[in-house]
């Protein structure tokens, strides 16, 4: 990676964390994990565990972990059905009790390419249930990705958050930036920022991830 491209990060990095620290709420950090694993020609097990804090170095905020199955129908379309358990503490630097929720999922993911920018659409039903309760969300995310190096490359979203339950729809948006490391044909490593619109509130976060990527089916070959 050139010098250029190193400073150019810093400095996005720097600004991000500048106008995260002037604002009113305090910044956060996600420790993510996130997995592929391939094991036939069109099916693959989808695992992820989140760790998510009110700051970045302690103050737990929320753990989620999600197991799904997902079906590839071509290379530019492929979905996923799966389950997810979140464990939340919903009050800041308060004691309360935590709030367990099981949730239900599923992902159409339409992938495309605009010149040599990588893009992906995800469409996501979640079905939530929690205190003998449920609500039901709509999720659209729009990613983009742009190689910067042949193991660098700079990623943009925006995810909006509906609830299909209410007549106030909007529940929250996401909208962030950051920077994928490709490690080898296996594993990246991921750092970016995001902030998380709520409808009275907001939240800076930095987000720490590793991605695995595995294909079974070769091991069998």
């Amino acid at each position: 990676m050139s010098l250029k491209k190193v400073l150019l990060c810093v400095f996005v990095l720097s600004a991000t964390l500048t106008k995260a620290q002037q604002s009113d709420q305090q910044l956060g950090a996600w420790y993510m994990y996130n997995g592929s694993h391939k094991i036939a020609d069109k099916i693959a097990i989808i695992t992820m565990a989140h760790y998510r804090y009110y700051e970045v170095l302690g103050e737990f905020q929320q753990e989620i972990y999600r197991l799904g199955i997902n079906y590839t129908i071509n290379p530019k379309i492929n979905f996923t059905v799966g389950y997810s358990y979140v464990n939340t503490n919903t009050e800041f630097k308060v004691y309360s009790n935590n709030l367990e929720e099981h949730r239900l999922y599923e992902d159409l993911n339409l992938k495309g390419k605009l010149n040599n920018i990588k893009l992906r659409h995800r469409l996501r039903f979640e079905h939530r249930f929690f205190n003998s309760t449920s609500s039901h969300w709509f999720r659209y995310d729009l990613n983009a990705n742009y190689p910067i190096t042949k193991s660098w490359s700079v990623y943009a979203f925006n995810e909006l958050f509906l609830n299909i339950d209410k007549s106030k729809r909007f529940v929250q948006n996401w909208t962030g930036a950051g920077f994928l490391h490709q490690i080898n044909q296996q594993l990246k490593l991921k750092l970016g920022y995001f902030y998380q619109k709520l409808p009275d509130e907001g939240f800076h976060r930095l987000q720490f991830g590793i991605i695995l990527n595995t294909n079974h089916l070769k091991n069998k070959k």
